[in-house]
């Protein structure tokens, strides 16, 4: 007799449907103090009250009791470097002397395959510690890294973005390609990987300053070839970066309009950044669709300064929030939506917890125009949940006696949470984190 293959996950479950507006906003969200979440196939079957959902199950359903901790849809981090696991937590200046001192040494040795592989593995492990199930990366130069770094995520069945990175010029020569080159090898690239399981490539210029005019235009035209990839790239980070880039690119009104002269522009393209925006460049990110990404803990380390998420979004701007892994400090999103918090408070912008929630799951999935497979609980989703508990830690379990609402242990697990805080990550209806080999 055939057997269902169905898992049944029991807890309190929180989703979102919509951006909440405010602390009140609760239709914004499914929440189920005795929820349940039916996986068939990898695939999410049904989510709401357990006694509506186990109702549903297959009788030999399996059934895993996470209560009384809550399961959300997986992060999912939209900015984060796959060649920098070994220079995150490198003593630096600011972003340009950090690139040359740390980054390129670093990512010339993933030529390799076999370094690259490596570095994937423990990569990996970490994404899944920390409750990450998907993350869009930036690769090395060089096709074997992508290839460690898809071969990895199809290893472990996740839904994973990346691609390698273009760079001809003002970096190291071991890691510089040609305009030619690095078109040809995206190309091949793409073949190979884009659609394949759940990879996804993204067509990733590393910045202008790294990119002749050539590369750029190489980098446009891969994009109108191939419209379903996404684009990713650095802008507006730091005042000697801008300034090196107009100095670079003559002529050009401002950073933004640079990359809108190459094509380079859309509902698929992810801005890592955006810190120093002019209104000019505002209006195109609002007319274009293209994703501002704030990456809170890499703006702090380097010194780049703060997003203003406010006048972005007024703007019309689309926002998503990512580690940006090595620059970045933590491979943890609970980390970085705490530092996230920060920043805007300095500037008065209190984020509630449901906001910083949403954004983590929901929030970047539609940024990337994934919503429909993954940052939910919604029936016929892809399975990738987290279990998490805001009580984890001595600390934190001290703080929760006095938790009195979900927005108070959400806060809780933004505010002191880790890795520790994560009981379970499961990548298409599987249990992974207790397979963590690092």
């Amino acid at each position: 007799m055939a057997t269902s293959n169905a898992t049944l996950l029991r807890g309190r479950i929180l989703s979102f449907h919509r951006a909440p507006q405010g602390p009140d906003d609760h239709t914004a969200y499914l929440y189920e103090e005795d929820g349940a979440v039916l996986i068939e196939n990898g695939r999410i079957a049904a989510a709401g009250a357990y006694a509506e959902v186990a109702e549903r199950a297959p009788a030999d359903a399996r059934l895993t009791d996470h209560r009384p901790h809550l399961l959300l849809p997986g992060f999912i981090d939209p900015h984060i470097h796959f060649p920098q696991a070994q220079v995150i937590a490198s003593w630096a200046d600011q972003l340009l002397d950090w690139l040359n001192d740390h980054t390129f040494p670093a990512e010339m040795k993933f030529a390799d395959l076999a370094h690259g592989q490596r570095i994937a593995t423990a990569f990996y492990d970490a994404l899944i510690a920390h409750g990450t199930t998907t993350a869009v990366a930036y690769c090395s130069s060089h096709p074997n890294s992508v290839r460690a770094y898809f071969a990895e995520a199809e290893a472990r069945g996740m839904r994973m973005l990346g691609g390698k990175t273009m760079m001809d010029r003002n970096a190291p020569p071991a890691l510089c390609d040609t305009a030619q080159s690095a078109y040809d090898d995206s190309k091949a690239l793409i073949a190979e990987w884009h659609g394949r399981g759940r990879a996804s490539y993204v067509i990733t210029p590393r910045f202008a300053i790294t990119s002749t005019p050539a590369q750029l235009e190489a980098a446009g035209a891969l994009l109108a070839e191939h419209p379903d990839c996404h684009l990713q790239t650095h802008i507006n980070e730091n005042h000697n970066e801008i300034a090196y880039t107009l100095d670079l690119y003559p002529g050009h009104a401002d950073y933004l309009a640079v990359y809108e002269h190459y094509g380079l522009l859309g509902r698929k393209t992810l801005l890592g950044h955006c810190i120093h925006m002019n209104d000019r460049e505002l209006g195109v990110m609002r007319e274009t669709g293209s994703v501002a990404v704030f990456c809170p803990t890499s703006n702090l380390f380097l010194g780049s300064g703060l997003f203003d998420k406010a006048r972005l979004e007024t703007a019309g701007v689309r926002t998503a929030i990512a580690t940006d892994v090595g620059g970045g400090t933590s491979y943890s999103l609970l980390r970085t939506l705490d530092e996230g918090y920060k920043i805007l408070q300095l500037q008065r912008q209190r984020l509630h917890p449901f906001e910083t929630f949403y954004w983590a799951t929901r929030g970047n999935a539609e940024a990337l125009s994934l919503s429909e497979k993954i940052g939910t609980l919604d029936a016929d989703t892809e399975a990738d949940i987290i279990v998490l508990n805001p009580a984890a830690t001595p600390e934190m379990a001290l703080r929760h006696e006095t938790a009195r609402s979900l927005a108070d242990e959400l806060f809780i697990l933004q505010t002191l949470g880790d890795d520790r805080a994560v009981m379970e990550t499961y990548v298409a209806g599987k249990a992974m984190k207790a397979g963590r080999r690092i």
